[in-house]
C-alpha cells in the first residue's frame, strides 16, 4: 500500500517551484570593474530555488571559495504568466520590487571564466541569493529607484535604476523570449559597482531610498 500511495503522488506538488532568473553586467561602472565589455544585450544567468534566503537568514560561506562578494541587487517579483512579452507591455507583468544580494564565488568564477565554461557553480550555490521585503512597484518612478548597501553599517555600493543598462521593461521582455514567466519568478536586475569580499561575522543591510529592506550576516 505504501508503494501505490507513492506512485500516485501528485507529480505538480513534486515539481512545483519558482525561477531566479539574474542579470549581469548591466551597470556600466560594475562592468568596467570587473574587466568586462558593456553587452549589448542582456547577460542572463539562473540560480535553482535553494539559492534562495528569505526573513533575514544567515548566509554561510561556501567551503569551496576563499573570495566571496557580495552584489546588492534590486528584484523584481512576476505578477503574471507570459512569453514573448513585448516591451511596451512587459510592465504588467510585474508588480513588486525589492532588494536582493548576488553572493559570488569570484575566484571560482575567474576559473570557470578562464576555461569557457559556465558561470553556475560560482553564482548558483545553495543560499547565493537573499532576498528581503517587497513593496508595490507603482509606489516608485522606476528610473529614479535609489539602493544601497551597507557592510557592517559603512557605505559600500549605491546605484540607482536609471543608470542600468537595460530597463527593468527591456530585462523582462527579453528574458520572456527564452523562459515562460510564471507567478513569483523573481528577476534579480544587476549590481552597481562596488562590489567586495565578505567575510565571516560581516552584517549586510540592503536599503532602497533610506528604507531597509534586507539583512543578512555571514557565517
Amino acid at each position: 500500500m505504501l508503494n501505490d500511495y507513492k506512485i500516485f503522488m501528485p507529480v505538480k506538488s513534486i515539481f512545483a517551484s519558482m525561477k531566479i532568473i539574474c542579470v549581469g553586467r548591466n551597470y556600466g561602472e560594475h562592468a568596467k570593474e570587473l574587466g568586462n565589455a558593456v553587452p549589448e544585450n542582456p547577460v542572463i544567468f539562473c540560480k535553482p530555488d535553494t539559492a534562495l534566503l528569505k526573513n533575514d537568514e544567515s548566509f554561510y560561506l561556501p567551503s569551496f571559495s576563499d573570495d566571496v562578494h557580495h552584489e546588492v541587487e534590486l528584484v523584481v517579483r512576476i505578477c503574471k504568466t507570459g512569453k514573448k512579452i513585448e516591451e511596451k507591455f512587459a510592465r504588467n507583468y510585474f508588480n513588486e520590487i525589492g532588494i536582493g544580494i548576488d553572493f559570488t564565488a569570484r575566484d571560482l568564477q575567474s576559473q570557470l571564466k578562464s576555461k569557457g565554461l559556465p558561470w553556475e557553480l560560482a553564482k548558483a550555490f545553495d543560499g547565493s541569493a537573499p532576498v528581503g521585503e517587497f513593496i508595490k512597484v507603482e509606489d516608485h518612478n522606476l528610473n529614479a529607484i535609489h539602493f544601497s548597501l551597507k557592510k557592517n553599517g559603512e557605505l559600500v555600493q549605491k546605484g540607482i535604476s536609471g543608470d542600468m543598462i537595460f530597463s527593468f521593461q527591456k530585462i523582462v521582455s527579453f528574458v520572456s523570449n527564452y523562459f515562460t514567466l510564471k507567478v513569483g519568478d523573481l528577476i534579480f536586475t544587476g549590481t552597481p559597482a562596488g562590489v567586495g569580499k565578505v567575510s565571516i561575522g560581516d552584517k549586510l543591510e540592503g536599503f532602497m531610498e533610506d528604507k531597509l529592506m534586507l539583512t543578512c550576516e555571514v557565517k
